[in-house]
């Protein structure tokens, strides 16, 4: 073959497109809490939110690579427009997007419109849906607070009633008007619970079962689920034509490494997802380690020690060419009070030193150094390293342990043990009990002994009951929880993701679980959440976290450190600081390398 035939199939070869998912490459990990709902605008836990996300898209999503994180179009042609002041912002989405195929497109491709996104932000109001996300937009779109108290008083809600700051200019065109400035509303456009894309149709079709038979545009859909169980995602036929384009920050060396296996490669590279539910810890474990999973996400604290001594990869793993990686968490883990309930709650002196006796009797370096087997610092504030309006050089007394002080103060205002059973009581004689909840997996019963051992150093009874995480989910966004453990990643790089979860109107579903309502912070958020990062802002964050400490309707107890490990033929992976956000579409399997069946 001369060079002029070779420059011509040379040529030839570079103006046909890539190839689509591998339907060979299969990819398979384990998450360790069951998925509560598929539906984005109702889901509020961190693996429902991980599943929707590879599913349905967000107008925006944070570069795969960069460091600090940074905002980029995902649906949109551009990044929003920010007018007036930042009470405007103006969204043009990209032609040529469809949804997943689906009956209830009656055999015809179904583009994605700007029409789309005004009807999932408004399924947020629908009071039927109960959707957690409903507070980033009921007080600042314009329209949407009364739309929102219409719909909570009619259990119903009319879709086709205009919202004055909710609408499509054109096909293409959404625009989203504020009551009043807000600088970190922009965030809201990369998460998957507020904006990502619903389609109308599939809504209509399938009524309240939407959350099974989840249709977006996203780089897969969902052809298997066994509920708790198994989720089987094979790629979106009519997913867009979108090529790895990240750049590696200078110095960024597992940056590097990822550009180097993907870039120029069409994406999503697997075409199938498999995603299995193993809340024990040890079939976690013995499934990576026998080449049946692919990736570790976030090993379990109880083989850290054994894979990960000093934070070093174990010689035996890295031996067998696994990867490594550990990131600090956009993360916070803690302990809520229901401040409605009639014995541990309310804003009495009393009650406060009753709430604050218990943080000051549980000894948080123990849950780092037994539980989590070192992979946690101590939290300080009610949001996380890393974040804007975090300031490394804040302390407050939040992870003071002091047993003889919180006895003093049990002492002081009455709560004593009247008949000598070793456990105090409360002032009228009736027992002081601690009823606190939490699920079978092993980490948890670790949790609730600690807790256990440290009230019963004050003198304070703590019983626990058992039951799954989505009953429990449930029944905290019914407020019928007097004290639960959990743990909040961050929906966005900025401190706000967590204050806003003691925001007095946000009580209850959506986020406020302690539903502690406080005047003074309650006008602190608002005039914060009205300016831009700043020096200013940050002293009002830091004036929030010291009444959150002072009244105590939680305790805050660390932030943790994920350590995730992955398999030779693995590529792609880095794990994002929003752990939500989606990252399956740049994995790939090298098929030479991996076992079958890849």
């Amino acid at each position: 073959m001369n060079l002029r035939i070779l420059l011509a199939a040379a040529a030839l070869a570079a103006a046909l497109p890539a190839p689509a998912a591998d339907p060979n490459k299969v990819f398979r990990f384990a998450i360790e809490v069951a998925e509560t709902s598929l539906d984005p605008q109702r889901v509020s836990d961190l693996y429902s939110n991980i599943i929707a996300g590879n599913i349905y898209d967000p107008p925006l999503r944070y570069d795969h690579l960069a460091r600090p994180m940074k905002l980029q179009p995902n649906t949109l042609s551009a990044l929003p427009e920010v007018t007036d002041g930042g009470r405007t912002f103006t969204l043009h989405v990209k032609p040529g997007i469809y949804f997943a195929p689906d009956p209830a497109f009656k055999g015809k491709k179904r583009e994605l419109v700007a029409e789309d996104y005004v009807y999932s932000f408004k399924r947020l109001i629908d009071a039927r849906l109960r959707s957690p996300l409903l507070a980033e937009i009921e007080e600042l779109v314009i329209g949407a607070s009364e739309a929102a108290e219409k719909s909570r008083k009619t259990n119903t809600f009319d879709y086709d009633a205009p919202i004055e700051g909710l609408r499509a200019l054109d096909r293409y065109t959404l625009q989203i008007r504020l009551k009043e400035p807000s600088f970190i509303f922009i965030y809201n456009f990369a998460d998957c619970r507020v904006s990502c894309a619903v389609a109308r149709d599939v809504v209509e079709h399938y009524g309240d079962d939407l959350t099974n038979h989840p249709v977006g545009t996203g780089p897969y859909q969902v052809t298997a689920w066994k509920r708790a169980s198994k989720i089987t995602l094979e790629a979106n036929p009519n997913y867009r034509e979108e090529f790895f384009s990240s750049e590696a920050p200078p110095g960024d060396e597992e940056a590097a490494a990822v550009v180097a296996a993907l870039k120029g490669k069409r994406l999503p590279i697997v075409g199938r997802v498999e995603v299995y539910v193993l809340e024990a810890v040890q079939p976690r474990w013995l499934a990576f380690l026998n080449e049946e999973h692919d990736l570790l996400w976030r090993i379990p604290e109880e083989y850290a020690y054994i894979a990960a001594p000093e934070n070093k990869i174990a010689p035996n793993l890295k031996k067998r060419g696994i990867h490594m990686a550990q990131v600090p968490a956009l993360d916070l883990t803690f302990n809520y009070f229901n401040m409605e309930d009639p014995i541990w709650g309310g804003y009495t002196p009393e009650r406060v030193a009753l709430r604050r006796a218990v943080s000051l009797g549980y000894k948080v370096s123990d849950e780092i150094a037994i539980v989590r087997k070192g992979q946690a610092i101590p939290a300080e504030t009610p949001y996380s390293p890393g974040v804007a309006g975090y300031d490394p050089n804040f302390r407050t007394s939040a992870g003071e342990y002091n047993p003889a002080k919180a006895k003093a103060l049990l002492d002081m205002f009455g709560y004593v043990d009247r008949d000598g059973d070793g456990y105090r009581d409360l002032p009228d004689g009736s027992p002081l009990v601690l009823k606190s909840n939490s699920t079978t997996i092993a980490r948890d019963v670790q949790l609730d002994e600690l807790w256990k051992r440290s009230m019963d150093e004050i003198g304070i009874r703590y019983t626990v009951r058992k039951a799954q995480w989505p009953d429990l989910l449930k029944e905290s966004n019914a407020g019928k929880l007097q004290f639960w453990q959990l743990g909040g990643s961050a929906s966005s790089p900025d401190a706000d993701t967590w204050l806003q979860t003691y925001y007095g109107p946000n009580a209850g579903y959506k986020g406020n679980r302690s539903r502690f309502k406080l005047d003074a912070y309650d006008k602190l958020y608002e005039k914060a959440r009205a300016m831009p990062d700043s020096p200013e802002r940050t002293k009002l964050y830091q004036e929030m976290a010291r009444l959150l400490v002072a009244y105590a309707p939680s305790k805050i107890n660390t932030h943790r450190i994920l350590t995730d490990f992955w398999h030779p033929w693995v590529s792609g992976f880095r794990r994002p600081p929003v752990q939500s956000q989606p990252w399956w579409k740049f994995i790939d399997i090298d098929l030479a390398r991996a076992p079958a069946p890849h």
